[in-house]
């Protein structure tokens, strides 16, 4: 097994540093291997070309995890077999969305993925709250019972509403 530490060195090496080397102009994401905006044509030359460089590297990209996503929103209006993909527990994909004026539009934005949705899901109900009906709320709210609920919900915040 390799050891995470060594795995991102490898792929700064076969990735990052090739990239910037051999294609300066295309800039990543946040996010690794999230490339924005592209062209079609040129992210199926960049699609192919990764999958060159990892071969020399001994790597291969996963078919089913790397994949050319069209952006849809209100300037882009065209359509694509694949319109969102999920990554880090959101999912990206067109959302309604209000600006400053209270206008309407629709941007490609991301949101809570329905994986990241059903987890928390989980926890709440492995807390039983509906079994503790003779609880108050502040007995609920002792040290107790507060840690994994106060947590979660810290966890919950930071990931998601920030």
């Amino acid at each position: 097994m390799v050891s995470p530490l060594i795995a991102n060195l490898f792929l700064r090496y076969a990735f990052y540093m090739w990239m910037r080397r051999n294609h300066p102009s295309i800039r990543s994401g946040v996010m690794p291997m999230i490339f924005l905006p592209l062209r079609e044509r040129q992210a199926q030359e960049l699609k192919e070309t990764l999958a060159k460089r990892f071969a020399e590297c001994g790597l291969e990209l996963h078919p089913d995890k790397t994949k050319i996503v069209y952006c849809k929103d209100d300037d882009r209006r065209g359509d694509y077999p694949e319109q969102k993909f999920d990554s880090l527990r959101y999912t990206f994909r067109a959302r309604r969305s209000k600006n400053r004026w209270e206008k309407h539009f629709v941007n490609f934005s991301p949101g809570v993925s329905n994986a990241a949705t059903k987890a928390i899901r989980q926890e709440i109900r492995a807390w039983q709250l509906r079994c503790r009906v003779d609880k108050r709320i502040d007995d609920l709210a002792r040290p107790r019972h507060r840690e994994s609920s106060k947590k979660a919900s810290a966890r919950w915040i930071r990931d998601f509403l920030k």
